[in-house]
């Protein structure tokens, strides 16, 4: 019989450094660029907030950190260095979650959804079932070493959004 598993019985911001990383799913959609449609802003900004009326856009423009066939950072160690709008997710900045998409595994903990039927701690520790079902990025990005980030527009995605369960 399996006992409780600690992410039902430990807050997140109660978790040991190896518990906290464990709950990442390893769906790399955090390394997708995102923006907020503003009207008002005629220059990209950086923001840790969102005002009424604005929306999140992701696009499937991803870091080109990003190892997209494993779907982890290959600079992880130096990510917040080399890319200084590389976003690190902690316990302080847990608050600041909403620019992660709705399936991530923080956020839905965070929000008091549990973990999702897909995520690798339900697996054996794999991501290929979260694979299979299409919750990480893997063979749906282009590198932004490869695009313009002005016509980030032409890049639009929707299935970032999507959660299953």
């Amino acid at each position: 019989m399996m006992g409780v598993k600690y992410w039902e019985s430990t807050s997140l911001e109660n978790m040991s450094d190896k518990e906290w990383e464990g709950i990442c799913d390893g769906c790399a959609k955090c390394c997708l660029h995102k923006f907020i449609d503003d009207e008002n802003e005629s220059e990209p900004a950086t923001t840790n907030q969102t005002q009424l009326g604005e929306k999140i856009h992701y696009t499937n423009i991803v870091c080109n950190l990003l190892n997209t066939k494993s779907c982890s950072c290959t600079q992880y160690s130096e990510r917040t260095k080399l890319v200084p709008e590389c976003v690190k997710l902690t316990k302080d900045n847990l608050q600041d979650i909403f620019f992660m998409p709705p399936s991530c595994s923080y956020r839905r903990l965070y929000e008091g959804r549990g973990l999702p039927s897909w995520h690798p701690l339900l697996n054996k520790n794999k991501k290929s079932v979260m694979h299979k079902v299409g919750m990480s990025v893997r063979g749906k990005t282009v590198s932004d070493k490869d695009v313009d980030l002005e016509e980030f527009e032409d890049f639009i995605a929707l299935w970032p959004i999507e959660d299953l369960d």
